[in-house]
C-alpha cells in the first residue's frame, strides 16, 4: 500500500497498525509467476525489498535477522556441515551460513529466482558469497525437496520463508516438519523464522506444538528486534535434540564478523517474556 508518492507502508491488520518507510523513488517492479517484487530507494533505511506488500528486508536491519536465523542453529549444533535453505532468496542468510569454516556444502532452494536475481542487482552485498564452492542454488519447491531429501542427510535445515499465508502456509505444518525431522541426522537441528511474540502468540504456540508431534524432542524461541518488520520485535524458533543449549565458547572465539550475533545475544535471546513462556509451555 502507498501512501502518496514518497512513502511504503506496510500494514498489519491482525493489530490495526502500520509501518512506513520514506522512499525517494522505485527501482524495480515485477511480477514474477509467483509473487508481486518491488524494490525501493528509501530516505533513512536504504534499498528495500517487498514482496506481496509485505516487507522483506532493507539495507539498514537485514543483518539482525540473517545473522540471527544462521548463527544460532549453527552454534546450537555440535558439527554443522551439512546444511539446508528453504527459501531465502535474497541469499543474506546463505552468507552467513559460509561463514562458517566447518559447514561443508549448502543448498538453498527457493522456488522463485527472480528474488534472487533482483538481489543479485539491487543488494549484491547478500550475495557476495554465491560463488563460494560450498554453495548451491536450487530454484524449485522447498517442500518437494525436502519430502525427496535422504534420510539423515542434514545437520541443519534453516526454514527462511515468508509469512505463514497462502504459499508459505505450508511450511508452517507437521506434515512439513516431518519430512523436515526425517532429513536430520539425529543432532540435527531445524530453525524457522516464527513471526513477532507479541502480534502472533497464536502461531508460535502451535508450531512448537507441530514440531513436538512432528518427533523433535525439544524447543526454543528466541527473540530479537527487527524494526522493519510488524511490531519490530521477531522470533526464529529452534527444534531439535537440545537446542536451549550451545557451542557458547565457539561462539564467543568464532573468527568470522558479525554486526549483532553474540554468544551473550545467543544466551540473552533464548530468555523469554512471561506471557511468551507461558503460552508455549502449554503448546
Amino acid at each position: 500500500m502507498a501512501l502518496g508518492d514518497d512513502w511504503f507502508v506496510e500494514e498489519a491488520p491482525e493489530a490495526d497498525m502500520a509501518l512506513g518507510l520514506k522512499v525517494r523513488e522505485k527501482l524495480a517492479d515485477e511480477h514474477s509467476a509467483y509473487q508481486h517484487i518491488e524494490i525501493y530507494e528509501t530516505e533513512s533505511f536504504g534499498r528495500l525489498m517487498v514482496i506481496d506488500g509485505c516487507v522483506m528486508l532493507t539495507d539498514r536491519d537485514n543483518f539482525v535477522y540473517h545473522e540471527m536465523m544462521a548463527h544460532a542453529a549453527l552454534f546450537t549444533h555440535p558439527d554443522p556441515k551439512r546444511v539446508a535453505i528453504i527459501g531465502g532468496g535474497d541469499c543474506g542468510t546463505l552468507r552467513e551460513v559460509l561463514k562458517h569454516p566447518n559447514v561443508e556444502h549448502v543448498v538453498q532452494i527457493d522456488i522463485d529466482e527472480a528474488v534472487t536475481r533482483l538481489s543479485q542487482q539491487f543488494f549484491p552485498e547478500l550475495c557476495e558469497s554465491n560463488v563460494d564452492p560450498r554453495a548451491e542454488l536450487m530454484f524449485r519447491d522447498g517442500i518437494r525437496w525436502i519430502e525427496d531429501a535422504e534420510a539423515d542427510s542434514l545437520d541443519v535445515i534453516i526454514v527462511d520463508s515468508t509469512d505463514p499465508v497462502g504459499p508459505g502456509e505450508v511450511l508452517f505444518t507437521s506434515k512439513f516438519y516431518r519430512a523436515c525431522r526425517r532429513a536430520l541426522g539425529e543432532r540435527g537441528v531445524l530453525v524457522q523464522q516464527s513471526e513477532s511474540p507479541l502480534l502472533h502468540t497464536r502461531i508460535l504456540k502451535k508450531m512448537h506444538a507441530d514440531l513436538h508431534a512432528a518427533g523433535f524432542s525439544t524447543t526454543a524461541c528466541l527473540s530479537f528486534p527487527q524494526p522493519t518488520y510488524p511490531s519490530g520485535w521477531w522470533s526464529a524458533t529452534l527444534a531439535g535434540p537440545a537446542v536451549t543449549e550451545f557451542r557458547e565458547q565457539d561462539a564467543a572465539e568464532k573468527e568470522f564478523v558479525t554486526r549483532y550475533y553474540t554468544a551473550s545475544v545467543h544466551r540473552g535471546a533464548l530468555a523469554l517474556p512471561a506471557f511468551v513462556a507461558e503460552a508455549l509451555a502449554t503448546a
